[in-house]
């Protein structure tokens, strides 16, 4: 699935099954308490913090989804598109980082002296 058509399946699922949108503040609320979800499986699965049981069958896919649907929700909302927004984004990117990435000291792990 493209981005264009994850775009348009939301919306035709919002506008079926979901009603209507919710407002975009509601949904920002929202896309910030799902980056919560995942940012807590990846503290514990991947960080040092212990997992809970309760924590171990959470699935990452899952909420990794739930918070593009929740993005994807307020693109639609304000008349963003996504596939153009990204287009952009790795342009600017790439022509601000074309070197930058590769000359920084920190992230060559030769240059830094480590194994």
């Amino acid at each position: 699935m493209t981005i264009e058509e994850a775009q348009k399946k939301v919306d035709q699922w919002i506008n079926t099954i979901g009603v209507r949108y919710f407002n975009e503040l509601t949904n920002m609320a929202m896309l910030s308490e799902e980056v919560g979800e995942v940012a807590r499986i990846i503290a514990r699965r991947y960080g040092e913090q212990s997992e809970k049981e309760s924590d171990k069958s959470a699935n990452l896919g899952d909420e990794m989804a739930d918070v593009l649907f929740v993005l994807i929700c307020l693109a639609n909302q304000t008349g963003v598109d996504l596939t153009q927004a990204l287009e952009g984004n790795l342009a600017k990117k790439t022509n601000r980082d074309l070197d930058r990435h590769k000359n920084n000291e920190k992230l060559n792990i030769k240059k830094a002296g480590k194994p």
